[in-house]
C-alpha cells in the first residue's frame, strides 16, 4: 500500500522546494496530492518564481483524509497563505496530535509551523532569515533535522536532502537509497 502526501502549495510557494518534495516522493511510490489552498477552490498557483502549477485538488477537498505525511514548502508570500488557510491548520494540528509525521522547509517552519505552536519545545531549523522562533530549540547548523515525527529543514538549496530524509522517514534508508542512487544524491544508503 503506498504512502498517502499531502503538499500544500500557495501563489508565492517556493518553485524548487514545491517541485523537488512532490519528485522525490513520487519516485518513492508515495501518493502524492498537491492541495491549493488559494481562494474560492482555485487549483492554479503562481509559484514565487513565476512557475505557474495546476494542483492536484483544492485543500477544502483534502480535509476529511488521512496522511501519511504533511509536507510544507516554504517561500514569501507562500508560507503566509498556507499559514493562514484553516484547513491547512487543522490538519497540521490532527497529525501531530495523532503523532504523524509532518515536515516544513524555509520560512514554513517560523512562519507555518511555530506560529500554529507546531514546534514548541522541538528541536528545528528553517531559512537562515527566518530562525528567530519563539520556544523552539532552533539548530541553525544543520540543514535538515528530524526531532521525532517533525522534519525541518533550510531552503532551497537543501530540498533534496530534505526530500530523502522525507522519503527514509515514510519508508526507509533502503527505499532512500532507491531513490537517490539514481539521482546521484548523497548519501547513498545502498
Amino acid at each position: 500500500m503506498s504512502k498517502r502526501v499531502l503538499i500544500p502549495a500557495a501563489d508565492g510557494s517556493e518553485d524548487m522546494e514545491l517541485v523537488t518534495l512532490v519528485d522525490v516522493l513520487r519516485r518513492a511510490g508515495a501518493e502524492v496530492t498537491v492541495a491549493s489552498v488559494m481562494e474560492n477552490g482555485r487549483q492554479q498557483i503562481t509559484a514565487s518564481r513565476g512557475t505557474v502549477i495546476t494542483t492536484d485538488s483544492h485543500i477544502q477537498g483534502c480535509t476529511a483524509s488521512e496522511w501519511d505525511l504533511i509536507a510544507v514548502p516554504g517561500g514569501i508570500p507562500g508560507a503566509e497563505h498556507l499559514r493562514d488557510s484553516q484547513e491547512l491548520t487543522s490538519l497540521l494540528k490532527k497529525q501531530a496530535a495523532d503523532n504523524k509525521p509532518y515536515a516544513a522547509i524555509c520560512a514554513a517552519p517560523a512562519v507555518v509551523l511555530a506560529h500554529h505552536g507546531l514546534l514548541k519545545n522541538r528541536k528545528a531549523t528553517g531559512h537562515p532569515a527566518y530562525q528567530q522562533m519563539e520556544g523552539v530549540n532552533v539548530d541553525n547548523q544543520s540543514r535538515v533535522v528530524v526531532d521525532g515525527n517533525c522534519v525541518t529543514s533550510q531552503g532551497a538549496g537543501t530540498a533534496l536532502e530534505f526530500a530523502l530524509v522525507l522519503v527514509e522517514m515514510l519508508y526507509d534508508s533502503r527505499k532512500r537509497g532507491e531513490v537517490g542512487e539514481p539521482m546521484v544524491a548523497e548519501p547513498i544508503y545502498l
